[in-house]
């Protein structure tokens, strides 16, 4: 235990540094640590209600999609169940096919799936389960925050991939 505390303080401490670097810095430090694009899998969680879920990083302003980056030679579909896990102990059903954002400035392809929360699961109890994770709330479709870009692109490929659907 005290050993985890250590290092979850010591994460912490990493992300606000991450977060007080310029953006052209963030990236570098990714791009040395990370193949020439990154690989990520994330998801809008979807309520019965229709509500979604999001969620508010440490280091990040707006509000965006659960899910993080797939490790190498890890399935997206696994990596969204690993990450949205370990950030906010969610256990999720997906739905259909996934949608893919490509986002050649910031090197940057996000794997965007839609699910919802799996059977006994209880929506009102996810909670922060990771140092990176500041707040994690549900909202109406009609009442979204400001969203990162990123999730704003994730919202608009799906809708894009439905539209397609029919």
């Amino acid at each position: 235990p005290r050993v985890a505390a250590v290092r979850d303080r010591l994460h912490l401490l990493a992300l606000e540094v991450y977060a007080r670097l310029p953006t052209r810095a963030r990236r570098r430090v990714v791009r040395t640590i990370a193949p020439s694009y990154t690989v990520g899998a994330i998801s809008v969680v979807e309520r019965a209600d229709d509500e979604v879920l999001l969620v508010r990083q440490v280091y990040r302003r707006h509000w965006g999609i659960p899910g993080g980056l797939v490790q190498r030679g890890e399935d997206t579909a696994d990596a969204l169940r690993r990450e949205l896990l370990e950030e906010i102990g969610l256990v999720v059903d997906l739905i259909g096919e996934p949608a893919v954002v490509v986002d050649a400035e910031a090197q940057r392809v996000d794997v965007v799936y839609r699910a919802r929360p799996a059977a006994g699961v209880d929506p009102e109890a996810i909670a922060p389960a990771s140092p990176e994770i500041a707040e994690v709330r549900w909202f109406p479709r009609t009442e979204l925050p400001d969203l990162q870009e990123e999730t704003v692109q994730a919202f608009l490929a799906l809708s894009r991939a439905a539209v397609s659907d029919l």
